[in-house]
């Protein structure tokens, strides 16, 4: 299903989207993974210091009770974009171009996200395999501002926003380029970085479902679906920017369906 270079294509979506090869004086071009990987790492790894209501955080007798959430995805979210910002440089590679597939693909995604979590498959395909401790590494912190800080309404409102902007710009960004633009590249050939964007191999459409399904066990047959979906988007259109945008949308309108709902499990 690899897709090749056309004659007469002078959009660059074909090409290579790293001219300069490691060695080259410049970091981005000697290190090409940094900017793919290190932001998604720093996110990650201060997730893991995330609270849920039923679990604290607990480490040599250091504890971040439930409470402190706020704070603690305050400060992933700070750490995160300046990751970003440090290594701004390694995205210049990918040229910056939007369809109206995007957002269409981010709406109909999270119609699939909501529908397929509701059908609880999860448990009822895989809790009667023994499988509920699996299931268990993807519980999300379902942390409601408006009853947590029901007594400080401006940091309820003002975490929020935080919320959103993590769940919107941040994590679509990170995830993304992490997925898309290092890991279903990484598994085509050694010399990854010379793959074009929007390549597919057996081995890159498995690694863009198999990777997202790890990171959110909890929900694994929505984010097969989903992350399948943008994959069809980033091969349609071979833009990264597509898949950043449709995971924006999806994120936002699930966002709104949070707050509207209550359903709060869902972040």
């Amino acid at each position: 299903m690899a897709r090749h270079v056309q004659n007469g294509d002078t959009s660059g979506a074909n090409k290579p989207l790293t001219s300069a090869q490691p060695g080259d004086s410049e970091w981005p071009a000697r290190y090409p993974w940094i900017p793919l990987v290190l932001p998604f790492a720093v996110y990650m790894l201060c997730g893991a210091f995330e609270p849920t209501e039923e679990k604290p955080f607990r480490l040599l007798g250091f504890v971040i009770e439930y409470s402190a959430y706020p704070v603690v995805y305050t400060v992933k979210i700070l750490l995160t974009m300046a990751a970003i910002g440090a290594v701004w440089p390694g995205y210049r590679q990918f040229p910056f171009r939007v369809t109206l597939l995007a957002p269409f693909v981010g709406a109909v995604g999270v119609l699939l996200w909501i529908g397929i979590c509701k059908l609880e498959l999860e448990s009822t395909l895989l809790g009667p395999l023994g499988l509920e401790s699996l299931l268990g590494l993807g519980t999300r912190s379902a942390f409601n501002p408006f009853e947590e800080l029901s007594d400080r309404p401006l940091w309820a409102y003002g975490f929020l926003a935080v919320r959103f902007w993590g769940l919107v710009a941040v994590v679509p960004f990170v995830e993304e380029f992490f997925i898309r633009a290092f890991v279903m590249r990484f598994v085509i050939g050694a010399d990854w970085w010379k793959v074009p964007f929007g390549t597919l191999t057996p081995a890159a459409i498995a690694a863009g479902t198999l990777v997202p399904v790890l990171m959110h066990p909890a929900e694994l047959f929505a984010a097969a679906v989903w992350f399948t979906l943008v994959t069809w988007l980033m091969y349609q259109t071979r833009s990264i920017w597509d898949c950043v945008v449709a995971h924006a949308v999806t994120n936002l309108l699930l966002g709104i369906w949070v707050v509207l709902s209550g359903d709060w499990y869902f972040l």
